[in-house]
């Protein structure tokens, strides 16, 4: 073979690898515009589903069908979103309630999972600290 066809052969063969890169890239940057819109579309739900979650969370005491008096609930957020010091209206409190609020098809964390049942087995003791 002559060296100037192999030279042809090494050019074309960079050439058409380069374009082939170039495809490559263009075809991606494609895909990604026209993915964009729906990743920002569910970025925009999600965000919206969460600050719900936290208004719904401090409003829940105050909504009608709530089981327990507004004015018994203290507000935690994290990681339980409300106690309820049940009978402190009439300076008697005969129980003590955890409540985590949720809407919509949220479920509980692995934290809270473990929370629940950390109550539900009675490990929870009081301790009196003084300075």
């Amino acid at each position: 073979m002559e060296p100037i066809f192999i030279l042809f052969i090494i050019i074309g063969s960079i050439i058409f690898l380069w374009l082939g890169f170039k495809i490559g890239q263009l075809t991606k940057d494609q895909e990604w515009v026209e993915k964009l819109p729906k990743i920002k579309q569910d970025s925009l739900d999600r965000s919206k589903s969460v600050v719900k979650g936290q208004v719904s969370e401090q409003l829940a005491p105050f909504l009608p069908d709530f089981p327990f008096n507004s004015s018994e609930c203290k507000f935690l957020g994290k990681p339980i979103d409300l106690l309820v010091f049940k009978g402190m209206d009439d300076n008697n409190i005969n129980e003590v309630i955890f409540v985590e609020v949720k809407t919509g098809k949220s479920t509980l964390s692995s934290q809270e999972r473990k929370l629940r049942d950390v109550i539900k087995e009675k490990r929870v003791k009081w301790q009196e600290y003084r300075i």
